[in-house]
């Protein structure tokens, strides 16, 4: 073989065992977009394995997505807020009797939030975007505790911002499902509530549930208080499109169903 062609041959396999590695992208290089995910049963019902990671990667294919989970069934809105009691007094509320009954004391589910996002930063120093996605409502509802409970979550997405050291943090939130009717007083301002704070924010959208609770029993169809195996993937998927929305500086689906 003639030496020229050697040594070409040899600076072309010197690129691709060398240089080519040397220049891929490694996983911790790659932007990195983080979901904060939190809430009562339907969050802790939701697989984001089934919804929200495979939707990450099709609208996010040349980054990383990760998330933490914090979520657990029945729990209210004051198991997050610090100031929900003095939130509470101001709208008439009688705090020491809803405590009484209180198995929980203090913010029981944020101290957790702010523990595995510090973990997660170890991994991803720099994220490109953070997004918290919240699904939770009922049980304040459920107990007429309709009143602080909007001035709590914005409370809520504020402190988290404060916290986490992230001011532009994104939020998606879920809204509660219908399936309580309409002439529900306390759900319905829940629902409201929460659909007023995200349009109230430029950098807050929602996710509307009501197609995500349909079950059908004995041929008749109602609006279950949890979620469809399929109502939770597509509720996950809803979360990533609406950030992604935010993320890229558009204006959100405004009927929750990107």
């Amino acid at each position: 073989m003639r030496s020229d062609l050697v040594m070409k041959y040899l600076s072309l396999l010197f690129s691709v065992l060398v240089l080519a590695p040397l220049c891929a992208q490694t996983p911790a290089e790659k932007p990195a977009h983080l979901f904060i995910l939190s809430g009562q049963s339907n969050m802790a019902g939701m697989d984001p394995k089934l919804g929200l990671e495979p939707e990450g990667a099709l609208l996010f294919p040349n980054a990383n997505v990760a998330y933490i989970k914090v979520a657990a069934g029945g729990q209210p809105i004051r198991y997050w807020v610090a100031e929900w009691d003095e939130i509470a007094k101001k709208h008439g509320v009688d705090v020491e009797k809803v405590r009484a009954t209180d198995k929980n004391k203090g913010t029981v589910y944020y101290k957790p939030i702010l523990n595995q996002f510090e973990m997660l930063l170890k991994k991803y120093p720099n994220p490109a975007s953070v997004t918290f996605c919240w699904m939770q409502g009922e049980s304040d509802a459920k107990k007429n505790l309709q009143e602080p409970y909007n001035e709590a979550l914005k409370q809520l997405i504020t402190n988290l911002r404060r916290d986490l050291k992230q001011p532009e943090m994104k939020f998606v939130i879920g809204r509660i499902s219908d399936h309580k009717k309409a002439s529900d007083a306390p759900w319905e301002a829940v629902r409201q509530g929460q659909v007023n704070l995200a349009k109230s924010d430029p950098l807050g959208a929602w996710v509307d549930c009501d197609d995500l609770n349909n079950k059908v029993k004995n041929n008749v169809t109602t609006d279950d208080l949890h979620y469809t195996k399929e109502g939770y993937e597509l509720l996950g998927r809803r979360y990533v499109r609406q950030a992604k929305l935010l993320i890229e500086g558009k204006k959100p689906a405004e009927n929750g169903r990107p």
